[in-house]
């Protein structure tokens, strides 16, 4: 192993400039004018697979190219991961606040800040360079490797969904790594063994036929808007608890052991709070702030529409209110069993003086890797080596809801191995990633293969 840990040390001014020549593609794939860029990317990257030492092919697609590229000389007699990633990036906007051109890498002390660098550029290509270590300094993976880097992961991954079930047998493997996520500081790096899912819909309450004035006929009849806030208002109890009737009858209950895991990452209250901006925390009572916001079930308003809302006042009573919500599920719990329990609960509430309507949207199954099994071990030691600390447990509050894809079709469980810290700023203005971060990846990266191939 010295070897390739000296080569990745030797070598890390020059992956340091290919990391900052990546970024500086625009590649959003929010936006059609960067279509040319996200053709760009993934040409890049396909050649940085090949210069690696990777056979590489470009998928073309309906939407943007995917990549697949495997280490030489496929051995079935050797366990099989592939490594995920996406090339395509978060729009900028609002550039006035970026302290430098998003697109144009800002190095400042051992940071660069750029859109992209973080999530996902820096994390995916890390392990591109471990793999690169491995076959140019003469040594033979104990492992095949398939890289899977798509352009669509931050609009949905329409053609990836897509790609999956005709192509099973190309991207078959023994388990799928991911470094698309985070860890608490460099000094606690972290193996993320499971997620949230997540369940959406829009509720709608009608009253009158139009907009009222509501001097003249106020107080005769309901207003749709206090109507909604009265219903939403019965959905939580003072204690944090969700009162939906079976919410909670399929959440799997933390261990003893995760919650120890779980106590070990760094938390300072104040400073939390700080961060957050709010005068005090409030979560489900009996969790901590960490196990609210990862392991625990959430109902979240995330806006609220009815009436006027310009200038001014306007004396009304709405024609109707609207709400968006989204619920955070944990492993066990269905999306489509929590939203129909959600729906019958909401039509038993809602008086007869307006008309609810609830109007589906996404949903994504939570995940659940053990934390106890011999891949999991493999990783945390891996993870222990490459960082020179000692390795935690996390759950993911947020969800990637390719992960259960990659189990439905390829049966495969994902390890969620990151590499970016809490302030790398990935979806908002002066994104960044520590180059200590990239090369105390790129070393996990490397001693991971015989970790996991041995497990």
């Amino acid at each position: 192993m010295q070897s390739i840990l000296k080569y990745l040390a030797d070598n890390e001014s020059r992956f340091v400039d290919e990391l900052c020549a990546y970024a500086s593609i625009p590649g959003v794939s929010a936006q059609s004018q960067h279509a040319g860029d996200l053709r760009t990317s993934a040409d890049w990257i396909a050649k940085r697979c090949e210069t690696a030492g990777l056979k590489t092919v470009v998928h073309e697609t309906a939407g943007n190219p995917i990549v697949v590229a495997k280490t030489p000389g496929h051995d079935s007699r050797k366990p099989t991961f592939v490594v995920y990633g996406h090339y395509d990036v978060q729009p900028a906007e609002p550039f006035d606040l970026w302290h430098s051109p998003p697109f144009q890498p800002r190095r400042v002390g051992r940071d660069v800040f750029a859109r992209g660098i973080s999530d996902n550029k820096g994390q995916h290509l890390a392990h591109l360079i471990a793999a690169e270590a491995w076959l140019k300094s003469g040594h033979e993976l104990p492992c095949n490797l398939t890289f899977l880097i798509e352009g669509e992961e931050e609009v949905g991954s329409k053609a990836l969904y897509g790609f999956l079930p005709g192509h099973t047998k190309e991207l078959a493997c023994d388990a799928v790594v991911i470094s698309d996520n985070g860890i608490p500081s460099l000094k606690h790096p972290a193996l993320t063994y499971a997620l949230r899912g997540i369940a959406a819909f829009e509720i709608r309450l009608d009253g009158p036929s139009r907009d009222l004035h509501s001097g003249i006929y106020g107080g005769s009849l309901e207003n749709p808007a206090m109507a909604l806030c009265q219903l939403l208002a019965k959905l939580r109890d003072a204690n944090g608890r969700i009162t939906v009737p079976g919410f909670y009858d399929d959440v799997a209950k933390l261990s003893t052991y995760e919650r120890r895991q779980l106590a070990r990452v760094p938390y300072n209250e104040a400073k939390y709070r700080k961060f957050l901006g709010v005068p005090e925390l409030f979560g489900e009572a009996g969790f901590t702030p960490d196990e609210q916001r990862s392991a625990r079930p959430t109902f979240e308003i995330n806006g609220l529409t009815s009436g006027y809302q310009g200038e001014g006042s306007k004396t009304i009573v709405p024609a109707w209110a609207s709400a968006k919500v989204t619920m955070r599920l944990v492993p066990n719990q269905s999306p489509k069993k929590i939203i129909a329990a959600v729906k019958r609960h909401l039509q038993s509430l809602c008086p007869p003086t307006v008309r609810l309507t609830l109007k589906h949207g996404h949903g994504g199954e939570p995940y659940l890797v053990d934390p106890t099994g011999p891949l999991a071990k493999a990783a945390l030691r891996a993870l222990k080596s490459g960082f020179g600390h000692e390795s935690v447990l996390l759950r993911e509050g947020g969800s990637i809801p390719i992960v259960s894809a990659f189990k439905k079709h390829l049966t495969a469980d994902t390890l969620l191995l990151g590499m970016a810290l809490p302030d790398d700023n990935p979806h908002s203005p002066n994104e960044k990633f520590s180059l200590d971060a990239f090369a105390a990846g790129m070393r996990t990266s490397a001693l991971l293969w015989p970790e996991l191939a041995a497990a």
